[in-house]
Parts: structure tokens; sequence; C-alpha cells
């Protein structure tokens, strides 16, 4: 199934969107003023050591500090890598406050909490993962059929220079490279790892010592296959820094590289904007009547099936059940389209038969196989949810270009008008029995104050005459259905 890929930037910020079949697959977005930090090296300094979570706070020069976990320290390890399992040391036995520490990015800030840390040092090239601390040479699981690994490994040994450190993981770019290619790879990334050491010796702590590729060379590096028939851009000076990059890194991506110089917007172009639309809804429509609904928290992703108006077999088992294939295909490609990550938990419409429910989970899985980012499927809980986790390390498309409601501050949803007169009339009631006012006057928003005069009269009424005061509505139209003003006059 060929994909094609389009590129535009602006000033300000470079999207991305993956097209297969005119449907949109992916989309990224990544902003000049706040990019992603994964993949960067810092040299950062430990601000604060927890024994109590066998972690610590490190300072990377970030608005907050970043997090690492004992299990993310690579010193801990060489048990692991000798064939032992014995618990790792205590934190405290290997980090202090105020030390310098080298460390990489993981994940990026995601809602309140800071980046994710590791000691574990890890260089991605085009064909090869560079590991500096290790010694061995493994091969990408995703390699697989009839490819002669250890033959693999042996093409990278001999393309290795004598006496280099370190280890590497061999990526699916890398099944059919040259020795020469392997050669280049290898090259690139041990001239790097050299610079980040160096400045490493002479930078102080905090520090950037190695920044991870721009959105767009990661698209050229990671998201190109075999199944990529063109990568348009629009941005002339972007597409001949591309052009470079590709003829450097990726020289099988050349030919698929085109600058795109139509009057009409390349996104509108592919209706890209509107699929922007639909995946920061809450709601999606499936075209047999049916719906989903996806809810975003911090914990976990919920996504809840409903036949909506489906009503398209006499036999409503096989309703259901038809329902929920077409569900699990729609799901698959939003969690790409929307970048869910963590636990996400899918209530399929109720199967009582259990070769429905296998269908319907083999369906999830196989739409699953296209998507770039690990996922795991454990199947159906005893409630009948399925329950599976897809790798997060950046912010999903919601957080990235939203941000939580100011007048719901986040919930979803507002107390009514109804509730907030109440709350008005135990407020004014309070302050009558502080203060001694001439008239207390209520400041709110219309709907607040239609009610007051309508529906909450008779109680405003019977609050007047209770407190021996006047009260009074006045109408601020800035001001958002739960805020109001009490003023004593």
């Amino acid at each position: 199934m060929l994909e094609d890929i389009i590129i535009t930037q602006s000033d300000h910020e470079t999207r991305v969107a993956v097209v297969s079949q005119g449907a949109v697959q992916e989309l990224h977005v990544e902003r000049t003023s706040v990019q992603g930090w994964v993949g960067n090296i810092y040299l950062g300094k430990v601000a604060r050591v927890l024994p109590g979570m066998q972690s610590a706070f490190v300072n990377i020069g970030l608005e907050r500090a970043a997090f690492l976990h004992v299990a993310d320290l690579w010193e801990h390890r060489g048990d692991a890598r000798k064939g032992q399992h014995s618990p790792p040391p205590a934190i405290e036995r290997l980090l202090f406050e105020g030390q310098p520490i080298m460390v990489q990015v993981i994940k990026d800030p995601i809602g309140t909490k800071g980046a994710r840390l590791s000691t574990h040092i890890s260089l991605a090239g085009r064909m090869l993962v560079y590991l500096p601390q290790e010694s061995h040479i493994g091969v990408s699981q995703k390699i697989e059929g009839g490819v002669d690994r250890e033959q693999l490994k042996t093409r990278l040994s001999a393309a290795m220079p004598e006496g280099m450190q370190g280890g590497f993981i061999i990526r699916t770019q890398a099944e059919d490279a040259t020795e020469e290619e392997l050669a280049q790879d290898v090259n690139y990334l041990r001239e790097t790892w050299k610079s980040i050491c160096e400045r490493g010796g002479t930078q102080p702590a905090p520090s950037l010592l190695h920044k991870d590729l721009t959105l767009s060379e990661r698209v050229l590096r990671d998201m190109t296959h075999d199944a990529t028939h063109h990568i348009k851009v629009d941005n002339a000076t972007l597409f001949q820094q591309l052009h470079h990059f590709a003829q450097r890194y990726t020289p099988g991506v050349v030919g698929k590289l085109s600058h795109y110089t139509g009057e009409r917007h390349l996104f509108d172009l592919h209706h890209v904007d509107d699929e922007i639309g639909r995946a920061l809804a809450r709601r999606v429509d499936l075209k047999n009547g049916g719906y989903l609904i996806f809810d975003q928290t911090e914990a976990m992703c919920t996504i809840d099936v409903n036949t909506g108006g489906y009503v398209g077999s006499r036999n409503f088992e096989d309703t259901i059940f038809r329902t929920n294939l077409e569900a699990a295909l729609v799901i698959a490609r939003h969690l790409r389209l929307r970048n869910l990550g963590g636990i996400i938990l899918i209530d399929f419409i109720d199967m009582h038969e259990a070769g429905h429910r296998q269908q319907v989970l083999d369906e999830l899985k196989r739409a699953l196989a296209k998507d770039r980012v690990r996922t795991s499927v454990s199947g159906f809980t005893s409630l009948g949810l399925v329950e599976m986790t897809r790798k997060r390390t950046r912010e999903s498309l919601e957080h990235v270009l939203c941000e939580p409601c100011a007048v719901c501050e986040g919930r979803g949803y507002v107390k009514t008008p109804q509730t907030v007169c109440y709350e008005i009339l135990r407020e004014v009631e309070r302050e009558a029995r502080q203060f001694n006012p001439r008239e207390f006057r209520i400041v709110a928003g219309q709907p607040v104050v239609d009610r007051f005069l309508e529906e909450e009269s008779p109680y405003l009424a019977a609050l007047e005459e209770r407190i021996g005061k006047p009260i009074s509505l006045t109408v601020e139209t800035s001001f958002p259905q739960e805020h109001y003003d009490i003023v004593l006059m």
C-alpha cells in the first residue's frame, strides 16, 4: 500500500502528513517556539535525589527539572548484561546533588510531568543505532523472513574501523545496504559521538551537547520505506536542505523528493486541515452510522464504541459485530492520527459470540501492525474491555494544538446557571452576617442574571427581606458562566 508524505513549512512551524489511499494516516507538528526534546543529549546537574522513589530530578536547562529513575541509569545494568537479575543498587549510592551527568531525553515533558531521562545513550543513523556504552551487535526485531541475521552482523563488523568501541543495532533500512553504505553510517555516528564527548568535557552543566534532527529530517530518516511513493515539500529552502540531507544520509529517498509549486496550499490539496479538525473532535462518526467517543486523560485514553443509527442487519448480534469490525480499523488509524499513547481502554459493544470477539481483536491487531510506534494488545478483560498500550514519547496532537478551556478549566463542563445562583445566594447571606453595607450588588454573566430575574426571583426576594438590604443585579458580558462578584455598596 503506497504512501505519500507531504511536508509544509512556514516561519513558525513545520507540519507533516502521511497520506495513504486518500486518507491521512499520521500528523506531526513541530513549532519553532516549542520543539521536541526526545533524542537530545545534555550535560545535566543532579538537582535532587529521592531515595524513597529511587529516582532523581536533573536540571538540563528546561523549564521543569527532568526525571531520572534508577532503572534508566546505565550504571546499574552491569549485572543484567552479565545475565544476572539482582535488584538495582540504591540510587543514593550512584548519584548525589550537584553531580554533573550526561543524559538523553527519552520522553518529552507531558502535561505537568517533566522530561524522562536515561543515561543509556543511543544515536540513530539511517541504517544503524549506535550504542557507545554497549559492546554487542543486535538486529531489529522488525527484520523478519528469510534475512540472514548473522550475515548482517558480519557485514557490519567488516564495516567497523579496527578498535572501534561501542555496539550497534541494525535497523530495517540496512537489510539491502552495501558494506560501503554501512561504513558511511558507522563513520557518521562515530564522529557525532566524538563531538558530543568533546563538548561534554568543556561545557558547564547544564548544557545541550547534541540536538536531535528536525522533524523534516527525522521523516527522511525514520518514516520513509519501500512503500513511500512521493515526498512533497512546499518550501524551496527546506526542499534544498532535505535534498542535501538525503544525498548524504538517505540516497534512496532522493528520487522520491519533489518541490511542490502549485498555487493551492499543499494541505488543502489533500484535505489535511479538515482531517486535523476531525482528529481533535471527541466524537468520530463511522461510515455505517455508528460512532466512537475518545476521552483523553493524563492517566489513560478511553474509547467507547456505539451503534448510533446503524440498523443495517436484521440480526442484532451481526449489527454489533459489523460495527465493532469497522471501529477496530478506525481506532487504529486515529491512534496514529492523534498520536495517543500510554494505557488505552476500548469499550467495544458487547458481543456474546466468542468467535466475533476474536475476529474483532484480530482485525485490531492487523490494523495496528501498520503503526511505526510499538503497541501491545492484551485482549479482552473480565469486564469486556480491550486493554492495550502504545508507546508514548511525545505529546499527543491534542496537547500540541490545544490547551485547557479557560471557562471550564479543562473539565469539559461548567456549572449550570441555577447552581451558580444558589452559590451567590449563600455567599450574600454569609457576607450579610459579617458586614453592614447599604446594598449588595451581584455582578455576573447574562445567563445567571436572567435566571435571577425569572426562575430564582422568589428566592432572591426572600433573601432581600431576610437580610434587610436591597440586592441589585448587573450584567458583565465578559464573565464566564461560573464567574461572579458580590460588591458591597
